[in-house]
């Protein structure tokens, strides 16, 4: 539905207890490490694999492919691809990661980007883009835009592309966006019917809720995201640029999104402004804001995040129904609920 807007269970309290007690266990937890700052870009990367900061440890898909897509200027980019296991794939999700463009890699995302899969029937395809502060923009929406447009054209791997969509987590979800603003901006067109949303950044000028978040490190705090904005955006180039922040950009002939986003995400006003920016170009859009969500609470285990998993399903689904609706002439279209 446009503009459809779900708050989440438990709304008309307005609390969430369950994740009221995860968030205070992520901030104590948080509180007694040291800033991620203290310490190398590396450091901080290796002990994210081996799950010893806040996040859980790498879990594999063992069905996971990955295929080696060579870029324009020759560098090798990584795809992470998971197939469903039931039935043959009804089309590809491009996934792009999260991590603030400096952390982050695609196999985090397994078990997440599994059910995923397995609940909608497309092929999810998952980006190692290179990451700041070794490669600042433009090199990480490069290496998006690249893979992009090899798929739309039919040509990696052997992705279907009878229903595309692309969606991404926190910087994952700025990347996704800028991804298809480039493809609209240099090519003309939007391949693909539909985009999922997670707590992005989409303006990195920083908004009012990551300006007045303060201190407390609940997954991240007002300056994580500073620190992250200045490895990623180079020295002389506007933070506040459409081509930087999506959220300056025309935003007209986009396909519909799914933003989800939790009242306790410092991000929280990126999504609030972005729908409503996206809504007043014309397209569709649904937005979920989940009561006392932090930053990607999907990444936990809580019935908050199962139903927030369940929701991207559902909106994917629908799409893939629309799509298979408005193109009578395809026989055998298979329609999940």
């Amino acid at each position: 539905m446009a503009g459809g807007i779900d708050h989440g269970h438990n709304a008309f309290h307005g609390v969430d207890e369950e994740l009221r007690r995860l968030n205070a266990d992520i901030s104590a937890f948080q509180a007694s490490r040291p800033s991620p700052w203290s310490f190398p870009v590396e450091v901080v990367r290796a002990a994210r694999r081996q799950g010893l900061g806040v996040f859980p440890g790498l879990s594999p898909d063992p069905d996971a492919r990955v295929l080696e897509l060579p870029s324009p200027d020759g560098h090798a980019i990584p795809v992470r691809i998971l197939y469903p296991r039931d039935g043959t794939p009804r089309g590809t999700y491009l996934h792009l990661h999260g991590g603030g463009w400096v952390f982050g890699e695609a196999v985090e995302n397994d078990p997440r980007l599994r059910r995923l899969a397995d609940a909608t029937g497309l092929c999810v395809a998952s980006v190692d883009y290179r990451l700041a502060p070794e490669h600042p923009f433009p090199a990480g929406p490069n290496d998006c835009e690249s893979v992009a447009l090899v798929l739309a054209a039919g040509k990696l791997g052997d992705l279907p592309t009878d229903f595309l969509a692309i969606g991404g987590e926190s910087a994952g979800a700025h990347l996704s966006a800028l991804t298809l603003l480039r493809l609209r901006d240099r090519t003309g067109s939007v391949p693909f019917q539909a985009a999922n949303f997670v707590a992005g950044c989409f303006d990195l000028s920083l908004t009012p809720s990551v300006r007045n978040f303060g201190a407390d490190r609940l997954i991240l705090n007002s300056d994580d995201v500073l620190q992250f904005v200045q490895r990623f955006v180079p020295p002389g180039v506007d933070a506040r640029s459409a081509e930087v922040s999506p959220l300056y950009a025309d935003l007209t002939d986009m396909p519909p999104v799914l933003f989800s986003v939790g009242t306790r995400d410092l991000l929280l006003d990126d999504t609030l402004f972005m729908h409503a920016r996206w809504l007043a170009a014309g397209n569709e859009a649904d937005l979920r804001v989940q009561p006392d969500g932090c930053h990607v609470y999907e990444t936990f285990q809580s019935e908050a995040g199962a139903r927030s998993e369940k929701a991207m399903a559902d909106f994917l689904n629908r799409q893939i129904a629309a799509v298979a609706a408005s193109r009578p002439e395809v026989p055998g279209a298979v329609v999940r609920d």
